[in-house]
């Protein structure tokens, strides 16, 4: 049987891989977005940053528990990489479509914190953690949000 260390250091590694997929995506999308864009490019370079700071904070928990940060990404992220692919490759690389893209990262990125927080075993300073990183996350899906149904009505 696993101790509660092991198994808060399962449960913050699997939110470490999502903030590895949000990295990827918000960089892929900053190189995807037109030039012209300057307002997401601004915003996707803010996410990456926080992203970073995110795990960062993560992955020092995860090392004073004794564990070790993981360095990949989700097999779900894998999926969705390639999904972003395929659909890029139809409808080209268009502020719709990597909007799109953001907000389908972070509700996935949001359905690992909310796992992680229904785990009983995380301490009560680990949750605060979560919950202060998880509501930022929902505030920035928001606002991707925001932007799509925008974009969607210029249409």
């Amino acid at each position: 049987m696993a101790t509660t260390n092991e198994k808060s250091i399962s449960i913050l590694n699997d939110v470490v891989e999502i903030l590895n997929d949000r990295i990827n995506g918000y960089e892929r999308a900053m190189k995807d977005v037109e030039m012209e864009d300057v307002d997401l490019k601004a915003m996707f370079s803010n996410l990456i940053h926080e992203s970073r700071n995110f795990r960062n904070e993560i992955a020092q928990e995860i090392t004073a528990m004794g564990g070790s940060p993981d360095t990949g990404t989700t097999v779900s992220g894998q999926i969705h990489k390639a999904w972003m692919d395929l659909k890029a490759a139809f409808t080209g690389k268009d502020r719709e479509a990597i909007l799109s893209s953001c907000e389908f990262g972070d509700n996935a990125a949001l359905d690992v914190y909310r796992d992680a927080l229904d785990e009983s075993e995380l301490s009560g300073s680990l949750r605060e953690i979560l919950t202060r990183q998880m509501n930022s996350i929902q505030r920035t899906h928001d606002t991707i949000s925001q932007y799509l149904r925008s974009s969607q009505a210029a249409h």
